[in-house]
């Protein structure tokens, strides 16, 4: 039934740097703007929707809403982040573009089955790149027969809500 991700769609505060963060710094091409006037509802609004292309056919997109109040914070990593994947001459390459650029970077961390570094964007969220290691088809597919062991072991040893 379901096929794939179309794309995931986030609150952005600013469009150009927005797509200056997605196009110009990560390399994923503006692939649609949408200029929204009216919302399905019939309420006007004056929303931009854009769509920045991954590799693999889906889309990261974006809502410049203003004239709809949103909380725009730093999201910790737990809270949300986005991962995207690539080579691990890619990870290299873009640790170095992004302390080069005075971005926030962190990383690489070792995850066991990728390694992975990390970005602020100019919302607020939290990029995450990573690359697979030779033997993460083999780890994932493992650790596949043993996940729902272990989640019903986590929710027994959960405290009482």
């Amino acid at each position: 039934m379901i096929k794939g991700l179309h794309h995931n769609a986030y609150r952005c505060c600013d469009s150009e740097a927005t797509r200056r963060f997605y196009e110009d710094f990560l390399g994923l091409p503006l692939a649609e703007t949408l200029e929204i006037k009216e919302t399905k509802s019939g309420r006007a609004t004056r929303t931009l929707h854009t769509f920045y292309r991954l590799d693999d056919g889906s889309f990261l997109a974006f809502f410049e809403a203003p004239d709809m109040p949103f909380a725009f914070k730093d999201q910790h990593d737990f809270d949300l982040h986005i991962a995207l994947e690539v080579t691990r001459e890619d990870l290299d390459r873009m640790f170095a573009k992004g302390k080069a650029a005075g971005l926030e970077t962190r990383g690489v961390s070792d995850h066991g089955f990728i390694d992975s570094i990390y970005f602020r964007d100019p919302n607020g969220y939290v990029i995450e790149l990573t690359a697979k290691r030779p033997d993460h088809d083999a780890h994932m597919r493992h650790a596949g027969s043993t996940a729902r062991a272990k989640l019903d072991r986590w929710q027994a040893g959960k405290p009482a809500a």
